[in-house]
């Protein structure tokens, strides 16, 4: 069905008027309130929600602020500053006096439609907010916006084709909300289940197996380089040798096959270029990430790199074993601000190494394992994305209504 026919069909010939949001709802003032008193009065379980703008919020007492800063009605809350956006809350809330809301008066408007139609501006505001040093917009710039009301001369109708829009649109909301639910919970079993077979495997007994350090079974084993000082001189950056750090260690699944920073030549000279199938093993902020390099690349002194002698075991076995071993050698951390462990660390510890083709068939079960979990992991934000735009298609489908001239 085309969105014009769609759109015709529900309104079965009824005209629409364009009307500044100002005139729709009633706009509120907020309280006065300091972050500082915020944090103060936060009891978590608190019946009443302030919105202090962005993602700060605090659940106060309701009498912890005056009776006539609390609103019960379901509203549009305005977060006017840093990144904007609209939220609808159908609970009793406050929020700092330098944001504002939305709520509507009588029985013509349904507050969520109009929530619904904001939603699809929200870039206009953000792109407007920009134009000011902190991004922030005004309360003219969302009064004088003009939202579509259908059949301003009969109100009852009005509401119903506005109720209809919101029930449709509530409905791709929740059926989102499930798939992301049941995705996440497909993906964090996943995980689970190849965690404990990760762990079975590679549990041996004393004496199973010989059990040696990390550098008996090495051809090379030392961290990287990264000499020259300031670390951030653009001198260092800007060629085409792949670099990375303890961050896309830790982004990264059992082989790292991407990367977002690279050094010059200059770069290159004081550091170290290690070699495709080098296993990477953080000691510094991420401790005891790891990752095997998918290329040639440098890395920092905050990362080591261990070079598997083939005929003693391979980087793959290695990784997956010191995956399984991860809790244990983070718990070996400094503990101060920034936790790091040492290269002592993990030149003393003694690990299984079973025969090489013991060590074979436990790579290729995991490799297996990897794969799966992987490929879930990468599908998820696909098919949520998907998703997304599915319920934006329609959504903008639903709020195509014919705009009058001088209406953007």
């Amino acid at each position: 069905m085309s969105q014009l026919h769609f759109i015709e069909k529900l309104l079965d010939g009824a005209s629409v008027e364009w009307k500044p949001l100002g005139d729709v709802l009633v706009r509120t003032k907020g309280t006065n309130i300091t972050a500082g008193e915020m944090k103060v009065l936060h009891k978590d379980g608190a019946p009443l929600k302030i919105f202090a703008g962005g993602r700060t919020v605090a659940y106060v007492d309701y009498e912890d602020i005056p009776e006539k800063d609390v609103n019960s009605k379901p509203s549009i809350i305005v977060k006017s500053r840093g990144f904007i956006e609209f939220e609808y809350y159908d609970k009793p809330f406050s929020h700092k006096n330098e944001m504002w809301s939305y709520h509507s008066q009588n029985n013509k408007i349904d507050i969520k439609y109009v929530y619904y139609f904001l939603k699809i501006h929200e870039s206009y505001f953000q792109n407007l907010g920009k134009k000011m040093q902190m991004p922030q917009i005004a309360t003219p710039d969302t009064d004088k916006f003009p939202i579509p009301i259908p059949c301003p001369d009969n109100p009852e109708k009005s509401l119903q084709i506005q109720s209809e829009i919101v029930r449709i649109l509530d409905a791709f909301t929740e059926l989102t909300t499930e798939l992301t639910t049941e995705l996440t919970t497909e993906l964090t079993l996943r995980k689970k289940q190849y965690q404990y077979y990760r762990d079975q495997l590679l549990s041996f007994e004393e004496g199973e197996v010989e059990w040696k350090p990390l550098g008996e079974v090495a051809l090379e084993f030392s961290r990287g380089k990264s000499k020259h000082r300031p670390r951030n001189d653009s001198k260092l950056y800007g060629g085409n040798i792949p670099f990375i750090q303890t961050g896309d260690i830790r982004n990264a699944s059992h082989i790292i096959t991407d990367y977002t920073q690279t050094y010059s030549d200059f770069g290159l000279q004081q550091s170290k270029l290690w070699p495709k199938g080098t296993l990477c093993i953080t000691i510094a902020a991420n401790i005891a990430e790891t990752t095997i390099l998918g290329f040639d690349s440098c890395f920092p002194d905050s990362v080591i790199g261990f070079v598997a002698n083939p005929e003693k075991t391979s980087s793959s076995y290695v990784e997956y074993l010191l995956s399984s071993f991860k809790t244990q050698l983070q718990s070996q951390s400094t503990g101060s601000a920034q936790d790091n462990i040492n290269m002592g660390t993990f030149e003393s510890m003694r690990l299984p190494f079973p025969p090489l083709d013991v060590q074979a068939r436990i790579v290729a079960i995991l490799d297996k394992f990897d794969v799966l979990t992987n490929s879930i992991t990468e599908g998820l934000p696909r098919e949520i994305e998907l998703r997304q735009k599915q319920y934006e298609y329609y959504r903008d489908m639903l709020f195509h209504f014919p705009k009058p001239e001088g209406v953007a």
